[in-house]
């Protein structure tokens, strides 16, 4: 008999999981500026590395268009939106089982300051999305002190 350690939160993510599956996608004004707060219908897993000169990123989108992605950087906050699109119609016969999750999903990270928003990359192969996020080189700032 084996032992585990009972993690409460890995079963609060399980139910989160499976009322995202039921519960219908919807976007509900925010302000009168026309922002939109979105509900993900499904949230994609990541792998965030570093190296001495990046952050990197990559992220499961399997059967996901690169067209139907959104990467966005606002006030050092990295969103990635996007939607898997359901292919009922490709379908023949009977459906017995659907695990997969549809629809639109939403991540945000914080950045780093040290991250040069401006020489940011991003690629799609085979299903993953990869961001390349070059850190900005440290330069020190001399502030002269004056007198009053």
């Amino acid at each position: 008999m084996n032992l585990m350690r009972w993690n409460p939160l890995h079963e609060l993510e399980e139910v989160s999981a499976r009322l995202h599956r039921f519960l219908p996608h919807r976007e509900v004004p925010e302000s009168h500026e026309s922002e939109m707060i979105i509900a993900a219908d499904w949230v994609p897993l990541v792998d965030i590395s570093e190296t001495e000169e990046a952050f990197h990123i990559d992220v499961e989108l399997p059967d996901v268009n690169p067209e139907d992605v959104k990467v966005t950087i606002d006030h050092g906050v990295l969103t990635l939106q996007g939607e898997r699109k359901e292919k009922r119609g490709e379908k023949a016969g009977k459906v017995h089982r659907v695990e997969r999750a549809y629809g639109r999903f939403v991540r945000s990270f914080s950045l780093p300051g040290h991250v040069d928003h401006h020489h940011v990359k991003a690629g799609f192969k085979d299903g993953v999305l990869r961001l390349d996020l070059p850190k900005s080189p440290a330069t020190p700032t001399t502030i002269d002190v004056k007198a009053a």
